[in-house]
């Protein structure tokens, strides 16, 4: 016995294509990444309520990074995440009933700027320093640490330009990454964007 699921009525087709749900099943939803910046008492739990908040909600989270502001008292959290416009709602919605936030500001609808730190440790022949380091002027990346068998490099940019410089780094023998994690802003002031 097989059940046909109940036609949906115009509206509900226009919310799911809205909200970037997939309008028939079986067809994906599309998803897209934003960048949201929270900023939170800086109160001993706060960070952990937000880790404890997509966790509990299976809501997908790639990077989160974390660092004090200019008032002591607060802290800015830089997260990003996936899902469709409907998911994303829900995140902006949950975020802003936790006790400790203050500001919940999705920079991913307007121009902002995004930067991540990234590490790379390569092996490195002496015959593949030259090279090595070509590549990584090319990225205006840096030399931070020389043995005689690695080189590490610090990369800083967007994401994009950050996987690329790993990119080209696996030609070679890359034993390490670390990376920081994005942080982000409005290109403009909020009270210019809120106009």
């Amino acid at each position: 016995m097989s059940m046909t699921a109940p036609a949906l009525t115009p509206q509900q087709l226009f919310r799911k294509q809205v909200s970037g749900e997939s309008l028939q099943q079986g067809d994906p939803d599309t998803v897209h990444a934003h960048t949201i910046v929270v900023t939170l008492e800086n109160s001993i739990g706060a960070l952990n309520r937000v880790a404890n908040l997509f966790s509990a909600r299976g809501f997908n989270l790639e990077s989160v990074a974390v660092g004090p502001t200019t008032d002591p008292t607060t802290s800015r959290l830089t997260l990003v995440t996936t899902g469709n416009d409907r998911i994303i709602g829900q995140v902006l919605q949950q975020l802003n009933n936790l006790v400790d936030t203050l500001v919940v500001d999705d920079v991913t609808d307007g121009a902002f700027v995004e930067r991540e730190l990234c590490l790379v440790k390569v092996a490195a022949k002496p015959e593949e320093r030259n090279a090595l380091t070509g590549v990584a002027d090319i990225f205006r990346g840096n030399v931070v640490n020389i043995t005689p068998d690695s080189i590490t490099f610090e990369v800083t940019g967007p994401t994009t330009k950050v996987n690329a410089f790993i990119g080209m780094m696996h030609e070679y023998d890359v034993h390490e990454v670390a990376r920081s994690g994005r942080v982000a802003m409005r290109r403009h002031l909020a009270f210019e964007h809120n106009q």
